[in-house]
């Protein structure tokens, strides 16, 4: 018996994953079952499926946009090749080269039979995108995504290298191909000047060399692996943000659902493990300046895929990037000589993408800026698992704790800055495994808070508050069906909420978003195929920033769009109607 526990405990935690990414020592992509069966149950006729993510439409002025088609092409026999490439011309044919907002569109169709597949767009080296494809059908999918990328206008304005990877793999079994193009829009202020803050004068990649073969992000493969760069700034810098991007694959595709190594070797097993904690440690010159317990973005093909048709995870079609305030380490880097950014991922197992852009804002009146760090603290990582198991059954409960804070000084023609910055970070995971191991429940809350504080001696203030919580919960079952089967039986919440206060001599601003999904379905899996199943999906999206507001209540299932209720009243965005109090532990079924 428990044998067979063992192999219904693998096929229940491979649904969780997806192949985001071929990275892989297989030279085979099907080491998971095909959740691409579903599609053959659509009508002949049936026209293409428009698949997205639901987010806040991004706020454009009443301007006409200048738009630029940057690259068009067909990934198919990508994987392993080096990234697309394409010349980029800033548009000098513009009749305003004062633009309040630049916007990336992708567009993408396809066709057949594919896995999802992981993808990021660089231009000359610094990462302003990275997404998620959609899983096709025989009848062909089509997707947008619109990405404000106003804060890398300073590398816009020049010539530039734009670079995207995309690996695919094409054959008799995996036919789709995706077909892509990436557009700019340039929207022109309504006001000609002053009204428009254009972000970084600088933007420094921290990512790897054009000329490799699977994308510019660096690779962490396990808990030792470091990857770094050096890089040099100018010396009239006044302020520096290191804004990290990160995405996880193949064993630690769902690190959030890994068990202890002590129960998976204690039961024979070949899942993955490490346990369900991870961490993203960001190191100047070996001092320890931020870390990033990321969102728990699920891909397109990951839990049930087909909670994802049409409506996205949240994240998948834009993952999130994070921002990590340097400025107050200025100091030790303001002296002309190469320094290095490090990563490591705590507890990983291949395979981790991460990479970094570091914005530089300049002070045109200085040929030098003077900086010092005042103070610095960094906690050591808390954390503590409890494991209580017997067989295949048992629970398992994870905490974390960590703080970092950053005091320093910049003296420039501006006057005298001091910032300080800091985060505070706590991790909960409880995950239960149950019925000879074919049951699994995981509830996970992630509350990552971050600040920054800058004062001069005229004692204004301008601060940043970030208060972000990340709530995950799974329940899955397995129950066999005999003839080599099984049928997988799934639920998932999903939730974000961030909530962000800025402050300057000229008044505050607060802005609030909140998104929440509820998932359920099942799939009848045989051999390394889903034979049937079907999934719906409600999602429920808030944002609200002084008087602008902005609401959407949806729901799909089996690809039909059941209800899509949007306001843009502030009084449809209280928060009374929330369905769940996101950062409250909510008891597990069972």
């Amino acid at each position: 018996m428990a044998a067979s526990s063992s192999i219904y405990l693998v096929y229940f935690l491979l649904p969780l994953f997806s192949t985001a990414t071929l990275h892989s020592t297989s030279s085979s992509p099907l080491y998971r079952p095909q959740f691409l069966t579903q599609q053959e149950s659509l009508p002949n006729n049936a026209t293409p499926t428009a698949f997205f993510e639901v987010t806040k439409p991004i706020k454009l002025p009443k301007t006409k946009p200048c738009s630029h088609l940057i690259l068009e092409h067909d990934f198919g026999f990508t994987y392993g090749k080096p990234p697309i490439l394409a010349n980029y011309t800033p548009p000098l044919n513009c009749p305003s080269q004062n633009f309040s907002k630049i916007v990336l569109e992708w567009r993408a169709t396809c066709k057949g039979r594919q896995f999802d597949r992981i993808f990021g767009v660089w231009v000359s080296g610094v990462e302003i995108f990275r997404s998620c494809t959609a899983e096709p059908t025989k009848n062909g999918i089509f997707w947008t995504v619109k990405k404000d990328i106003t804060r890398y206008s300073s590398l816009l304005m020049k010539n530039q290298i734009f670079s995207v990877y995309l690996g695919n793999i094409v054959d008799s079994t995996y036919t789709g191909v995706y077909h892509v193009k990436i557009f700019v829009h340039f929207y022109p202020a309504e006001v000609k000047m002053g009204d428009f803050d254009s972000g970084a004068d600088l933007i420094i990649p921290i990512s790897r060399n054009l000329q490799l073969n699977d994308g510019l992000w660096f690779e962490i493969e396990n808990s030792t692996d470091v990857q770094s760069k050096d890089f040099k700034i100018p010396q009239n810098v006044y302020r520096a943000v290191l804004e990290v991007y990160v995405s996880f694959h193949e064993n630690d595709e769902s690190w959030y659902a890994n068990p202890p190594n002590e129960y998976v070797s204690s039961n024979n097993l070949t899942i993955a493990g490490n346990g369900a904690f991870r961490e993203v440690v960001v190191s100047l010159d070996e001092m320890v300046v931020g870390v990033v317990w990321p969102f728990t973005v699920i891909y397109t093909g990951g839990a049930n895929p087909l909670f994802w048709r049409p409506i996205s995870g949240i994240g998948s079609f834009d993952l999130p990037s994070y921002d990590i305030e340097i400025t107050p380490l200025l100091g030790k880097i303001l002296d002309g000589s190469s320094h290095k950014i490090s990563f490591r991922v705590a507890d990983a197992l291949n395979v981790w993408y991460v990479d970094a852009n570091l914005h530089l804002w300049l002070d045109g009146r200085s040929m030098k800026t003077k900086g010092k760090l005042l103070k610095y603290s960094c906690s050591p990582l808390s954390l503590s698992v409890l494991t209580n198991f017997t067989g295949f059954d048992g629970s398992f409960i994870t905490n974390a704790s960590r703080s970092i804070t950053l005091t320093g000084m910049v003296k420039s023609p501006y006057g005298t800055i001091t910032t300080k910055s800091s985060q505070s970070l706590s991790y909960s995971n409880y995950m239960v495994m149950g019925n000879e191991g074919n049951l699994q429940i995981v509830d996970q809350i992630i509350e990552f808070n971050d600040t920054v504080y800058s004062t001069t001696l005229s004692s204004s203030v301008h601060s940043l508050e970030s208060f972000k919580t990340y709530l995950f919960q799974w329940y899955s079952e397995n129950v066999d069906q005999g003839n080599q089967s099984y049928a997988s039986i799934s639920n998932l919440t999903l939730g974000l909420e961030d909530k962000r206060v800025k402050t300057s001599e000229y008044g505050s601003s607060v802005s609030s978003v909140k998104n929440l999904q509820k998932a359920q379905g099942y799939m009848l899996v045989k051999g390394q195929l889903v034979v049937k199943g079907l999934g719906s999906t409600r999602q429920v999206y808030k944002y609200n920033k002084d008087s602008c507001c902005y609401s959407r209540n949806i729901s799909s299932s089996n690809y039909t769009i059941l209800y899509d209720k949007v306001s843009n009243s502030c009084s449809d965005c209280t928060w009374s109607n929330w369905p769940l109090r996101i950062g409250k532990r909510r008891s597990l079924p069972g």
